[in-house]
């Protein structure tokens, strides 16, 4: 299943036209960029997704949105609802804003930042990509969960699943070591500091290696 969830985002992610789709709905960005980006975007959201459905009232609220308004048919057509060129169905499908208020809460900020940091794309187009992306991803789950049947347990398990093999694809990636890192951060200071603190090293090794 953490397969047939993963595949549903790489055929929207893996597509370059997807990609500048997405880069020129953010206000004109480079598609290596937007790729990075989004792909750190799906990862943080996913890993935070994870952490919200891993309490009994967490997977119940999870199953429960997914049923009530994340079907999957964002993905027949992503850009062009996310775009607004074509009418959801249900508002909520598309309300990115209200889907990462309720999975970063406080983090979202400091989300934005470290993907910034990471991918090279300026904050204001990260955030604008992580709002159009967060409907993308309930979608896709949405999608899996009606299609195998899936109880709110089975959804915790599918997520923990897919992050846990991601985590192991990725040993030695320092941009998904980041991002594991701040979403196991449980300060309630400012999250800001918190990603200067522990991505200062991460940033800078990765950076080194890219020249």
């Amino acid at each position: 299943m953490s397969n047939d969830l993963m595949n549903m985002l790489q055929q929207q992610l893996g597509n370059d036209d997807f990609i500048n789709s997405l880069s020129k709905q953010i206000g004109g960005a480079e598609p290596a960029q937007t790729k990075v980006a989004a792909s750190s975007i799906i990862t943080t959201l996913m890993g935070a997704m994870t952490r919200n459905a891993s309490t009994p009232e967490g997977a119940n609220a999870l199953a429960n949105a997914l049923d009530r308004d994340h079907d999957g048919s964002i993905l027949e057509d992503a850009i062009g609802m996310l775009s607004g060129q074509k009418q959801a169905s249900n508002a909520k499908m598309v309300n990115g804003a209200g889907i990462l208020k309720h999975l970063l809460g406080g983090k979202q900020n400091g989300a934005v930042d470290m993907i910034s940091q990471l991918s090279g794309l300026d904050s204001s187009k990260t955030g604008s990509l992580m709002t159009m992306l967060a409907p993308l991803l309930m979608g896709a789950l949405g999608k899996t969960k009606k299609q195998s049947g899936l109880g709110a347990g089975d959804i915790f398990n599918l997520l923990q699943g897919t992050v846990s093999t991601q985590r192991q694809q990725n040993t030695g990636n320092q941009g998904m070591d980041m991002i594991s890192m701040f979403l196991d951060q449980d300060g309630d200071g400012d999250i800001k500091d918190d990603v200067l603190k522990i991505g200062g090293k991460l940033l800078s090794g990765f950076f080194r290696r890219k020249r």
